[in-house]
């Protein structure tokens, strides 16, 4: 029998397991998020839905056998922007996934501003939907902006509230409720959706079976920190509830202090 991979972390909130070292730009005040002339426009349509979508549904049906469950409860929201959480466990994979939850539905992904550096792909990744994370005030204006400015045109913003990749992770990382107070502010929907990694018969890549969970709603009897983590709360306690329906795992991840 094949001996399973080991991973030794520190820290469930800070420490990366990407395999991709990239430099950072840096997303001042100069980074125009939402270019809206016609040929932006375009360019937007043709790499999202002739190029990426689909690749995107036969990289994650060949590599990965991907199935979704769930996915039924989005249906009611298609004429509304929303916000997809999700747990970060692939490279490739989940820049590719949330567009098969709701195939209608432009998706915008935050992302790490390291992604504008991913050879080829970096070029037109803007094109594509990412959001980079912005590293000043100034910048973060716009980034608020553009959050909202999507949300109005009736998209999904996809955020990975673990905010570090660890490659098959088949538990939920604890998270922060700071990324929920978009949906706070701008009383939309939240869906999440899980990742779970489950064994194949004729494969060793376990099969990726997605649920998507939702909708939560802001509570808006609360104040709104109180609002945000508890809509924190039901998203966590969901996708670990979901997370544990995995059957099968890749890489074990040890504390340090456990292991070696």
């Amino acid at each position: 029998m094949k001996k399973r991979k080991i991973i030794y972390y520190e820290d469930e909130l800070n420490d990366e397991f990407s395999t991709a070292l990239l430099d950072c730009p840096i997303i001042d005040e100069n980074y125009v998020y939402c270019e809206n002339s016609a040929w932006k426009r375009f360019t937007h349509f043709f790499w999202y839905r002739v190029i990426a979508m689909p690749l995107a549904f036969l990289y994650t049906k060949i590599i990965f056998g991907h199935k979704v469950v769930g996915k039924k409860a989005m249906r009611a929201y298609s004429s509304q922007g929303y916000f997809l959480y999700g747990n970060h466990t692939q490279d490739i994979g989940d820049a590719l996934i949330p567009n098969m939850l709701d195939k209608k539905k432009s998706k915008y992904v935050i992302v790490n501003p390291a992604n504008l550096s991913v050879p080829v792909i970096g070029r037109v990744i803007k094109s594509l939907g990412a959001l980079p994370l912005p590293n000043n005030l100034k910048a973060n204006r716009n980034f608020t902006s553009a959050i909202e400015q999507r949300i109005g045109e009736n998209a999904g913003i996809v955020i990975y509230p673990e905010a570090h990749i660890w490659p098959y992770y088949t538990g939920i990382r604890p998270f922060a409720d700071t990324s929920f107070a978009y949906p706070i502010k701008l009383s939309s929907p939240v869906f999440c959706f899980t990742n779970t990694y489950q064994k194949r018969r004729f494969s060793k890549t376990p099969r990726i079976v997605t649920y998507v969970d939702g909708p939560f709603l802001p509570d808006e009897n609360l104040p709104p920190r109180e609002r945000r983590k508890k809509l924190r709360d039901e998203v966590y306690n969901k996708m670990c509830e979901r997370a544990s329906l995995s059957t099968v795992r890749v890489i074990e991840y040890v504390r340090k202090e456990n292991g070696k």
